[in-house]
């Protein structure tokens, strides 16, 4: 059946503003542009989080130290054993985990019968283990899962941020406690993915703590998986990491974070040191986890300071030319941790379904022509998952992209030699959209619609054994919130060219947009059409379209995702979010690869009109939404 949401909550306002009087729109846009001033300096706080005592199990990773040190210190061992006391230390009765996974971020041994393992040592390594399906690893007083060790013993060069404390000689053992979880051992899960957090400030914390954390401590779904943050946790300072723990000990299971380019400590001196401060504060640069009948790999696809490769793509050599003097940012993956890729993967059942979550994109949309936004080493990646049921997600773009098996685009030929994807690729959006710009609404945090007119929210992957489904939250609102409606008409692609140069160089007073869904004649005589971005829409999805109650018509797609150059500029946006946009600032909307355009017939009756828009989705799950607008002879 399909579903019925309610609208934008701005766009109903906006629609009702126009449906009897036009002057009250310009009220409406008059008091929208009063409230883009307002500040909301204490958003109301998420409730406290509420984990059930089974799944909340506390504690730490057991380093044990002895006087004479180590035996060996080319190597580390230890084991994993079950915490049957729950008190994060190995007694004597306590049984040991054969058959679980531990790195040294280069090498993957499993634990023997006892559950110990033996592992090369060396410094400034982080040794982690996999938590299998049926165990939870321990979650620290913020949620965040506590199974690794850094062992650097002079600790990290002079930073700015801290980075990681001296941890002095090798220890004597290293030993991972885990308890038994009907919550990961569950065939069914909800993997939460949530792209850039991004909080530059502590105002936009409590934006952060308003929106998506407040949705996340009214969910009790994802208890299991947890959710993933998938990098630029901050905005480059690190000193807001406490915050962050803050936050997260609001959600209703485990948080657990991969790096991304604004985690950053900027002045170290190489990058064997590039994110000693988000190891020290929040997790390994990159590590794995199962649930269910699920592998997940968190990778780090951030190379800073960058430097070019053999197998770097045409403009990555000038890009990191000087990596002392002018130090850059590139998606790669440097050699250890394919090494470590290699080797995870070799270690789990190919029946498996593989999530791969990294920051920078392994491919993207909305940055497909840029060799520095998309990772280097995308086909390697793609060879090692070749067979496998598998699934990449990400951040980074701040756009939500839903791109199929088989979606094509010119950039990826052009700068990869990649025809069609193998597998679908996700790109998760943004909690903080679109850097939080827009006007601060009633709810506490900005619009932050993003440059694809998408807004901010939460990506899930709800799984049964390996399949998934993937869905999209939009902040603050249900699941059946999917989609936005707009009408692009002759006078506002001309406001659009208006206003974009009067924001250039404002001088006298701005162009307004003042009938958004008003069109005369001569607009649909030159071309105008109901636009349709669905925030989810990918390959498959269909939008169909009911003019006052008369026969649906299939709307087509703006961007067909079929290898060719992506399409750019006004004839390709988003009506609704541009509009928001170039008042309240942010990005443009001028390009999407999830909008829709149903072209409006040039004989519509005069008056007043409704369209009806209902999306099905891949999964044939339908959502619908309507549009009021007004036909006059002229404006």
């Amino acid at each position: 059946m399909p579903t019925t949401h309610p609208r934008h909550a701005q766009a109903r306002r906006a629609l009702r503003a126009h449906r009897n009087v036009r002057t009250a729109l310009a009220a409406s846009v008059a008091a929208a542009l009063a409230g883009s001033l307002t500040v909301a300096l204490t958003p109301a706080a998420a409730a406290p989080s509420e984990i059930p005592e089974r799944t909340a199990y506390r504690g730490e990773v057991e380093v044990v130290r002895t006087p004479t040190g180590s035996a060996d210190d080319s190597v580390l061992t230890g084991q994993v054993f079950v915490d049957a006391d729950r008190d994060s230390v190995s007694d004597g009765d306590e049984e040991g985990l054969a058959g679980v996974m531990v790195t040294n971020g280069r090498d993957v041994v499993r634990t023997d019968g006892e559950g110990r393992y033996r592992l090369p040592a060396f410094d400034n390594m982080t040794v982690s283990i996999t938590q299998p399906s049926g165990y939870q690893v321990p979650l620290d007083e913020y949620n965040i899962p506590q199974f690794h060790y850094n062992h650097l013993p002079e600790g990290s060069p002079e930073l700015r941020y801290g980075g990681i404390a001296p941890t002095g000689p090798l220890p004597s053992a290293v030993n991972f406690p885990v308890v038994e979880s009907a919550e990961t051992a569950a065939a069914e899960q909800s993997c939460v993915i949530a792209g850039d957090l991004q909080t530059y400030t502590k105002q936009e914390v409590e934006y952060a703590r308003a929106g998506a954390i407040r949705d996340l401590s009214d969910r009790d779904d994802y208890a299991g998986c947890g959710t993933l943050f998938v990098g630029d946790v901050v905005g480059d300072d690190l000193s807001l990491y406490p915050d962050i723990k803050d936050l997260v000990s609001e959600t209703n299971g485990p948080a657990r974070f991969l790096p991304g380019n604004h985690d950053l400590d900027f002045d170290a001196p190489s990058a064997e040191h590039s994110f000693d401060t988000f190891r020290a504060q929040l997790a390994p640069e990159y590590y794995s986890f199962d649930v269910g009948d699920v592998h997940v790999i968190a990778l780090n696809t951030v190379d800073y300071p960058c430097t070019a490769a053999e197998d770097s793509p045409e403009g990555i050599e000038e890009r990191c030319a000087d990596p002392e003097g002018r130090p850059a940012y590139n998606g790669r993956i440097d050699d250890d941790q394919l090494t470590w890729l290699q080797q995870d993967l070799d270690n789990v059942d190919r029946d498996k379904l593989i999530v791969v979550a990294s920051h920078i994109s392994l491919l993207n949309y909305a940055d497909e022509g840029s060799p520095v936004h998309q990772v280097d080493q995308v086909n390697r990646v793609h060879e090692l998952l070749q067979g496998r049921r598998a699934v990449a997600l990400s951040g980074h773009s701040h756009t939500i992209e839903n791109l199929k098996t088989g979606d094509d685009v010119e950039g990826w030929r052009d700068i990869f030699g990649v025809e069609g994807l193998p597998f679908p690729h996700i790109t998760a959006g943004a909690i903080s959209g679109d850097w939080y710009s827009g006007a601060v609404g009633e709810e506490g945090y900005p619009a932050a619609i993003g440059r694809d007119g998408g807004r901010p929210g939460l990506v899930t992957l709800d799984i049964e054994g390996n399949e998934f489904r993937e869905r999209y939250t939009v902040t603050g609102e249900s699941d059946d919130v999917q989609t936005q409606l707009g009408i692009n008409s002759p006078t506002y692609r001309e406001w659009f060219e208006e206003r974009r140069a009067w924001n250039a160089d404002p001088a006298g007073e701005a162009p307004e947009l003042d009938e958004p869904l008003v069109v005369d004649r001569a607009d649909l005589a030159y071309g105008s059409w109901l636009t349709t971005n669905v925030f989810f829409g990918s390959t498959g999805s269909t939008v169909e379209v009911s003019i006052d109650g008369g026969p649906a018509r299939e709307a087509v797609r703006t961007q067909q995702m079929r290898g060719e150059a992506v399409n750019v500029g006004v004839e390709y946006s988003d009506p609704y979010a541009v509009s928001q946009q170039l008042v309240h600032g942010g990005s443009l909307a001028d390009r999407t690869m999830h909008l829709w355009r149903f072209d409006l017939p040039r004989n519509l009756r005069t008056g007043e009109h409704t369209a009806e828009v209902t999306v099905t989705d891949p999964y044939g799950r339908e959502f619908t939404d309507a549009l009021e607008f007004e036909v006059v002879g002229r404006r």
